[in-house]
């Protein structure tokens, strides 16, 4: 995974004459589906990502930060990479993670494992803008720190049991 990343991050950075400065985020609205299940992702909880690609005005947004890394990550990945964007969740609740509060991936501090589901039902890679807050939010729901290089890929690639109960996970 770590090699998949860099190689993102340096495609990215490559060839500056030939590539634009990267788009800035758009915000999120009542308008947009998630790119897996085209359901509208303002109506589930837990933060979001959105990736541009080169070429295309929007963006391709996602239910769960854990699904963006998924979609980086696979062969489905049908172009160039130009931003990448995910919720700061140190100022957004988790039932509506914001619609303009959005960082660049790569500079995220990211909780993993505190058993907060996202908004799809499945564990969630939760970001935020400084390694404080993913502490605060860390001593509150468990997990581990990791920047953007060091997400272990068993974090969004492994299968997840799914089962709706009813209950929110808020």
């Amino acid at each position: 995974m770590r090699t998949l990343i860099l190689l993102c991050a340096l495609a990215l950075t490559a060839c500056k004459e030939d590539i634009a400065e990267a788009p800035d985020p758009m915000p999120l609205t009542a308008e947009n589906l998630a790119h897996y299940c085209m359901m509208n992702i303002s109506e589930h909880p837990g933060p979001k990502a959105q990736i541009f690609l080169s070429g295309l005005p929007d963006p391709i947004f996602f239910a769960q930060v854990r699904d963006a890394f998924t979609y980086i990550a696979s062969a489905e990945q049908d172009g160039y990479i130009t931003a990448i964007y995910v919720n700061d969740m140190a100022i957004a609740p988790w039932a509506t993670p914001g619609a303009e509060n959005w960082i660049t991936a790569s500079d995220a501090h990211y909780v993993i494992g505190s058993g907060k589901m996202g908004g799809m039902g499945a564990p969630e890679l939760v970001p935020f803008s400084t390694k404080a807050s993913a502490a605060s939010f860390k001593a509150d729901y468990g997990g581990q720190i990791y920047r953007m290089d060091d997400v272990p890929q068993d974090a969004f690639l492994a299968p997840v049991d799914i089962t709706f109960s009813g209950e929110e996970n808020g």
